[in-house]
């Protein structure tokens, strides 16, 4: 069968999402529109509406699996666009997903199914960054959750859509100015900022594609966009500070202290609009734990061991790109065991929050200590992490 190109474009900003689809679609002959609209999901079914450039080419429904709407979508996506493949005469296939659908689970459904997707956009108006990470709202009170158990936060839902994606395509924003294009340029630093309504020069006798569409016919790499997002060798921020807006990027060698950094955690949560990273507790020193904070809420969890804990037989399971970048920041003593939080946002009060954070450490004696005195510490963080 000749090759589909499968383009997902998601974001929880509807207008500048439906505006890259629209440029997508009349920038690209042959392409169609895929879509799954997830609201209709009180009535039992998830509605999918095919459309080209002249309009609804088709639609269905497809029916809610396990009362939840995503797993619908999950269901009805790769057959649908086996379909489109089989019918022929399409070049490319753009996935709009609904408002709150995350790009990476549906990147990966799609790559499972053995389809080609060629590019990975989150659409973004640079104006309402800061309000939708500042948002802490539930998205069931939104009327955006996915699932009747879906607990995600408009906060956390835009941040991973916002991070995942290697193309942000950007909305002209009259209400957008220098710091929230900096806020946008230092959350996602390694992405390729495309404008929405940019033209490229066309070659002789070739139909001019937008920046745009040239981004999503690019490529992608679902396991390299996997690995840029784990916790143990995340492509994080770097220190910044430029239009009112500053990245502190924080590492150190000691573990926390349980206790004190349970109680310094509603204050470190809400001194960014964005924070994450990887941190060490020193009653549990053999876990990776993962920081992820949004809209003034904290999610922590394991991500498994550090290398450094893991016997020399186990590191041939560990993939390739996990091993690089434990190598890279490698302590004789301690291994890949560290401290690395990043935080990001306007007004950031990078020296009280880096007090904030050194107080939380062992201290000299705690230290010295040993790592046996260590794991005697008060358990602070076993409710947040579930033991």
């Amino acid at each position: 069968m000749p090759e589909l190109s499968v383009v997902i474009v998601g974001g929880l900003h509807a207008d500048a999402r439906k505006e890259a689809v629209a440029r997508l679609l009349t920038d690209v002959p042959d392409s169609v529109v895929l879509h799954h609209d997830l609201s209709t999901a009180a009535a039992g079914t998830v509605v999918r509406t095919i459309r080209d450039a002249t309009g609804i080419a088709g639609a269905g429904e497809a029916p809610l699996v396990n009362d939840c709407a995503c797993c619908a979508l999950r269901e009805d996506l790769v057959p649908e666009l086996l379909r489109i493949r089989d019918a022929g005469g399409t070049r490319m296939a753009i996935v709009e997903l609904w408002d709150s659908v995350e790009p990476k689970a549906m990147a990966e459904v799609v790559t499972a199914g053995g389809l080609t997707v060629t590019g990975v956009l989150t659409a973004v108006d640079p104006a309402l960054v800061l309000p939708y990470l500042g948002n802490g709202d539930d998205l069931a009170e939104r009327g955006l959750a996915a699932a009747a158990t879906d607990q995600r936060t408009v906060a956390d839902t835009f941040a991973r859509q916002l991070e995942y994606a290697p193309v942000l395509a950007v909305a002209a924003s009259p209400e957008a100015d220098d710091e929230d294009r900096e806020l946008l340029a230092q959350l996602h630093p390694t992405a390729r900022q495309v404008p929405i309504d940019d033209l490229t020069v066309p070659a002789p006798r070739r139909r001019p594609l937008s920046s745009l569409a040239r981004a999503a016919l690019a490529g992608f790499d679902v396991e390299a966009a996997d690995a840029a997002q784990h916790p143990a060798c995340a492509l994080l921020p770097a220190d910044a500070d430029a239009h009112g807006v500053a990245t502190l990027v924080w590492h150190r060698r000691r573990p926390f202290h349980p206790e004190r950094l349970y109680a310094a955690l509603e204050d470190l949560t809400c001194a960014a609009a964005r924070s994450r990273g990887r941190f060490w507790l020193a009653d549990k020193p053999d876990v990776l734990l993962h920081w992820d904070a949004a809209g003034g809420a904290l999610c922590v969890e394991s991500a498994g061991p550090w290398l450094a804990s893991l016997p020399d037989a186990a590191w041939d399971m560990v993939p390739p790109v996990r091993r690089a970048a434990a190598a890279l920041d490698w302590h004789p003593e301690h291994g890949d065991c560290c401290q690395h939080l990043v935080f990001t946002s306007p007004a950031l009060d990078r020296d009280g929050l880096e007090q904030l954070l050194e107080s939380c450490l062992l201290t000299d004696a705690e230290y010295a200590a040993g790592r046996a005195a260590w794991k005697q510490l008060p358990p602070a963080f076993d409710t947040l992490l579930e033991v």
